[in-house]
């Protein structure tokens, strides 16, 4: 994997990425030719059309991020890359269309735009075809050693044999005598040289997963791997990596205080971020106005009660705030306390279910971002009295208050709605990821990968 701005991203996602921009740009220029010798007219200089085909593929190219083309399927499934490639270069032609409308004269003609997304979706899939049939997705997988035999070891051999794995397990080494779960591990005794064995095996990377380090870290066999060129990783930056989330299994506070992130540089990087909030809420407020008030009218007339529903939830640094929210509860749904929402809670309206599946009912949280309360990213508030619970049974809870909570979030979109302490803990390991990395780039493909989401709900309740 490349880390591109605190975040990793593997490298066959990148190389697609690069060459789909670049096949965009292609099918943009081809389809400008075509379309311009039809009609008898001279296409012009590159360098003269070169903005609008630029223009063309990031607003494409965002398209396809945003509906889940780059996900972890993106090199397995032809079937799968093919049905996000047309929704995602769809929405994109749809967008290009409406700016070509509205800027007469400075974009594509809308007729060249049925050529460009034809020309686009054929280039694609045969740039999938190229990078996944011809190279694979092994060809950019890593070769890593594990120092270890337990627990440990066995999730990183599990990780590895997942099919969108960015590494392959080159072997294991049993460093300490006692119980070993990996039955094919070899002895550290029976090694001479643990940087020639390194070498033989071809691996690029070491992973140190000990299950107790204490008095028994190799500190002189490290060494030598690291000398020799090899990168010597820990097990929770490697699971940190591969996973998109922090391990709290094996989280102890040094590595969250040694490692990399929660960097004092994010003064700017928040400063950005809110000027963002404030231009983007605004801007949504005014044109989802009516829509909200529309469908705040048909929560009245649907069921009884108000058609917004407040409640505290508690934001940056443990503060609590009022949040408003399209109410999609019968007005009782809580006289008994907060509960985590169910499948098919019996608590939701009919109204209430479509619009918790279309998200229309998170829209007047955009007066929250507005006043600066909360953010479009961030972790989701809680109700005090789960957060109160969970910060009880859950070690690090409180550090997911670090940042202001959002309406999406890095959770949000890698993980299904929970509703226990056990998809609460899931969901903390990628809140603390965000925390703990948070960048405008990171907050940027949360917000494209929001569309995702929504297109394909997964478990919204």
């Amino acid at each position: 994997m490349i880390r591109l701005f605190k975040h990793y991203v593997p490298h066959a996602v990148l190389l697609l990425g690069l060459f789909d921009f670049t096949l965009l740009l292609v099918a943009g220029d081809l389809a400008w030719v075509l379309r311009a010798d039809q009609i008898g007219m001279a296409s012009g200089s590159l360098a003269a059309r070169l903005p609008i085909l630029l223009a063309f593929a990031v607003v494409t190219h965002s398209a396809m991020i945003a509906v889940g083309v780059f996900g972890a399927d993106a090199l397995r499934s032809m079937r799968f890359a093919g049905a996000r490639l047309l929704v995602g270069v769809s929405l994109a032609v749809l967008l290009f269309a409406f700016i070509a409308f509205v800027l007469q004269g400075h974009t594509f003609w809308r007729s060249t735009l049925l050529y460009a997304m034809v020309l686009a979706i054929a280039l694609l899939m045969a740039n999938r075809l190229v990078v996944g049939g011809v190279l694979g997705a092994a060809a950019f997988r890593r070769r890593v050693l594990v120092l270890g035999a337990g627990s440990r070891a066995r999730r990183i051999g599990r990780l590895a044999e997942r099919p969108a794995s960015g590494f392959v397990i080159a072997g294991y080494v049993a460093m300490n005598p006692g119980q070993q779960v990996i039955a094919e591990a070899v002895p550290r005794e029976a090694i001479a040289d643990l940087s020639r064995h390194v070498q033989n095996l071809g691996a690029s990377e070491v992973v140190l997963a000990l299950e107790e380090r204490r008095n028994s870290l190799p500190l002189k066999d490290l060494l030598r791997v690291k000398t020799a060129g090899v990168y010597v990783n820990d097990f929770s930056s490697f699971m940190e990596r591969e996973t998109g989330c922090v391990d709290l299994d094996t989280l102890n506070p040094s590595w969250l205080i040694f490692s990399d992130g929660f960097s004092s540089g994010r003064m700017l990087s928040s400063l950005a971020k809110r000027a963002f909030d404030i231009a983007a809420s605004s801007a949504l407020l005014l044109f989802t106005f009516p829509v909200i008030a529309l469908f705040a009218v048909l929560v009245k007339l649907d069921s009884r009660g108000p058609a917004f529903f407040r409640q505290r939830r508690v934001g940056l640094y443990g503060e609590p705030f009022e949040l408003i929210k399209l109410r999609s509860m019968r007005t009782d749904a809580e006289k008994d306390g907060a509960k985590w929402a169910q499948k098919d809670d019996p608590r939701v309206t009919r109204l209430g279910r479509l619009i918790r599946k279309l998200r229309i009912d998170e829209l007047p949280q955009t007066w929250s971002v507005l006043t600066g309360r909360m953010s479009f990213v961030g972790p989701r508030p809680e109700v005090p009295t789960f957060v109160e619970d969970l910060e009880d049974k859950l070690p690090f809870y409180a550090e997911r208050h670090m940042v202001k909570p959002g309406i999406t979030g890095w959770a949000q979109i890698n993980y299904p709605y929970g509703a226990s302490i056990e998809d609460a803990r899931a969901k903390l390991e990628y809140d603390l990821y965000y925390a703990k990395n948070y960048t405008p780039f990171l907050d940027l493909l949360i917000m494209l990968q929001t569309l995702r989401v929504i297109l394909w709900p997964e478990g919204a309740r």
